[in-house]
């Protein structure tokens, strides 16, 4: 097919999406390379993503326009193969087991505390903030934070365990908030070294760990924005350590990205360059995994609020870009706001969620109204 005849087909794609190529509207998409049209026919999400890091193009509202793209179903036009190799990747291969557990914290964790430090705000917290009542990002943090307290009903003396623990921010939060003791494992030595000197004055243990490693009692267990990365192969031994772990009146929150879609369906651009071996859970594999084993005392979804908080994440890495572009170069910074824009129109198109399940091994006596 000639380019002429690719550039038309996108322009009608795109027309049903209400972009034009090189129009005036924020959302309109300027085109600097012809062989945009060829890259993106060829493979889908991934050329796009990347040709978006080579400055092939450009739009003025990232998020708006990937919203639009997302919402038209305008994907569904670009299955490639590369599309056809994560999914088979992801439905056939154990990627999230034994020395695999650790190749996410090397690859995105381990990337730079600076960076993390500049784009997350007063906290190192790399998950959904709750804007329920919140105007800015380090409220929407510490408001999440108690929420998971809260829920968890956190008392003085508990011990609590925390998979997937980032740099010790929930833990130092849960120790100075409700007087608890507790553990923290996670695979990144970056984060391990940070939450281990943040939280070196409070009855808190971080290891480097994988979570099917832990058998040893606690008075709650929670994992925050971690579960994406334990894949579908092991779903059910993720609750199986959590159900072992906990004490039989114990509580257990599991917050989480969850998707309205089938099960293994990575995209192959956020596969490639920021969350290698990551699957999004779709609600019928976290139910299949927790039968028999917990009583879901609540699934509670706040999916929109992980678009103010990328939208806040962005915001912050624009500002702090002068300081960081001393340790990281322009294709970094267009596949960072590449990320961050299109992860937030995948919240605001509603085609991914946000999920807190609170978990009791036989259910809790009476019943139990969760706290919002």
């Amino acid at each position: 097919m000639s380019q002429d005849s690719l550039k038309q087909r996108a322009e009608d794609l795109l027309l049903h999406a209400g972009i034009r190529i090189d129009g005036n509207a924020p959302t309109d998409v300027r085109v600097h390379d012809e062989d945009l049209y060829a890259r993106v026919f060829a493979h889908g999400s991934l050329g796009l993503g990347e040709a978006y890091m080579d400055g092939w193009w450009d739009v003025d509202d990232l998020p708006g326009f990937m919203t639009k793209l997302l919402s038209s179903h305008l994907d569904e036009h670009l299955k490639t193969l590369d599309t056809l190799i994560a999914h088979l990747k992801a439905r056939f291969i154990n990627l999230q087991r034994g020395e695999h557990a650790f190749e996410i914290g090397k690859a995105h964790y381990d990337l730079g505390n600076d960076l993390f430090h500049a784009m997350l705000g007063k906290r190192l917290v790399y998950s959904c903030g709750y804007w329920a009542e919140a105007g800015n990002l380090d409220d929407a943090q510490a408001a999440k934070l108690d929420l998971v307290c809260r829920k968890l009903r956190l008392q003085p003396g508990q011990r609590v365990l925390d998979i997937g623990c980032g740099w010790g921010e929930a833990l130092k939060y849960a120790a100075e908030h409700y007087g608890v003791s507790g553990v923290g494992i996670t695979v990144s030595e970056q984060q391990a070294e940070f939450a281990r000197e943040l939280c070196k004055e409070l009855p808190i243990e971080i290891r480097l760990q994988d979570y099917h490693e832990i058998d040893e009692p606690f008075d709650a267990v929670y994992s925050i924005g971690m579960f994406e990365h334990v894949g579908g192969k092991n779903y059910r031994a993720y609750f199986e350590t959590v159900r072992r772990c906990l004490k039989e009146d114990g509580l257990s929150l599991l917050h989480c990205i969850g998707s309205n879609g089938t099960p293994a369906q990575p995209d192959p651009w956020i596969e490639k360059y920021i969350f290698p071996n990551s699957m999004i859970p779709a609600a019928s594999q976290v139910a299949a995994a927790l039968e028999g084993l917990f009583v879901v005392e609540d699934w509670h979804n706040f999916g929109t609020d992980y678009d103010r908080t990328l939208t806040a994440w962005r915001a912050n890495f624009d500002a702090a870009w002068p300081e960081l572009s001393k340790n990281y170069d322009e294709r970094f910074r267009r596949m960072w706001r590449y990320y961050l824009g299109a992860s937030a129109a995948v919240f605001r198109s509603r085609r991914d969620q946000l999920w807190q399940l609170t978990l009791s091994p036989d259910g809790v006596p009476g019943g139990y109204r969760v706290p919002r």
